[in-house]
């Protein structure tokens, strides 16, 4: 599985899940939320996981929405990706092994809405 806008790895029985937008400040766009989309997949199926960890960086968790995506849609686009936003997060939301999201700096938006969709928040 090729990801570009996350990193994953699976340390023991962990997976970590990294938002990898550095220079959007993790700003959620449509490939992101694709790719989180079918990494959930992934994790739900994988057996070796027993709970995962989605973070970001050190300045932020995420920012957001990303604006400069988002102005560039019409508004079937812009229906079309709040319905992946779901999606993603319906999947966060109803695995069955527990999501922490480790939290560092800002959580913006829709950024915080993952972390809601989480089973634990912890904030640095």
């Amino acid at each position: 599985m090729e990801l570009r806008t996350l990193l994953y790895r699976k340390d023991e029985r962990i997976g970590i899940i990294t938002l990898n937008r550095p220079k959007a400040l993790n700003a959620l766009n449509e490939e992101l939320i694709n790719e989180l989309s079918v990494l959930m997949d992934y994790i739900s199926a994988d057996n070796e996981v027993q709970v995962v960890i989605i973070t970001g960086g050190d300045r932020a968790f995420a920012a957001g929405g990303d604006i400069a995506f988002m102005a560039n849609t019409d508004s079937l686009q812009a229906e079309k990706f709040v319905e992946s936003i779901r999606v993603a997060f319906d999947k966060i939301e109803h695995l069955d092994k527990p999501v922490i999201a480790a939290i560092s700096g800002l959580a913006l938006g829709g950024e915080c809405e993952l972390a809601l969709t989480c089973d634990i928040r912890i904030a640095a």
